[in-house]
């Protein structure tokens, strides 16, 4: 059964498990996520939820989300995203509440969803791992730079897809197989073995493992 929600990455730590072994975690403050819309086959084509986080003014939302919010008797959020809902709804409360970090349990595979920090401009080192070009011998006036990019005759041209400078980071990254080490209900705190994606204080989803084989 895939089960989501979406958090808040606090930061790593560490805690010890209990063979006194040190093992590093993120923590993620996930929830409690409003259920704002349930998608069905029927209506919409395909099964999904859309959960919200962290409220927010209603100042602060363009009217088309206010009756959207209306209609869903919740309060504004300023983050809404969508989870499929594959294997059913089962784990949605049952009264209409929130969804909160104890849908998930001590042990639990999941796959985590963030965006990545935002690096900038970066050269061909940097963002490809490229090695350095020789620092004599003709190849200045800079060693940092991509080298060769292709013939010139032909084809005359740089193909598309080319390793170079450019925009680092800043984009989707998921990491999966990411134990669920320990959850502290009362305050909608979940701690996942490894590194998490985004920084400190980004949004992160965190969902059930697509593959499910070997947790790191």
């Amino acid at each position: 059964m895939a089960k989501g929600i979406i958090g808040k990455k606090i930061g790593m730590t560490q805690i010890f498990d209990r063979s006194g072994k040190v093992v590093p975690v993120t923590v993620i403050e996930a929830g409690p996520c409003p259920v704002v819309q349930v998608k069905t086959n029927e209506q919409d084509g395909y099964e999904a939820v859309q959960l919200g986080f962290g409220f927010t003014k209603p100042i602060r939302v363009t009217k088309p989300l206010k009756g959207h919010f209306s209609k869903a008797d919740t309060a504004p959020v300023h983050t809404l995203r969508e989870f499929r809902l594959n294997g059913g709804a089962q784990w949605l409360p049952e009264d209409g509440g929130p969804v909160k970090a104890d849908i998930f349990a001590q042990g639990d595979c999941v796959d985590a969803t963030g965006t990545s920090k935002g690096k900038g401009w970066a050269g061909a080192i940097k963002r490809w791992n490229f090695s350095r070009l020789k620092e004599s011998h003709g190849t200045g006036p800079v060693a940092r730079h991509a080298g060769s990019l292709g013939a010139c005759s032909d084809p005359s041209r740089v193909f598309k897809g080319k390793k170079l400078s450019g925009h680092l980071g800043h984009e989707r990254v998921t990491i999966q197989n990411l134990t669920v080490v320990k959850v502290d209900a009362e305050h909608n705190l979940i701690a996942v073995k490894g590194a998490v994606p985004g920084p400190r204080g980004g949004i992160v989803l965190i969902r059930t493992a697509v593959k499910k084989g070997g947790a790191k």
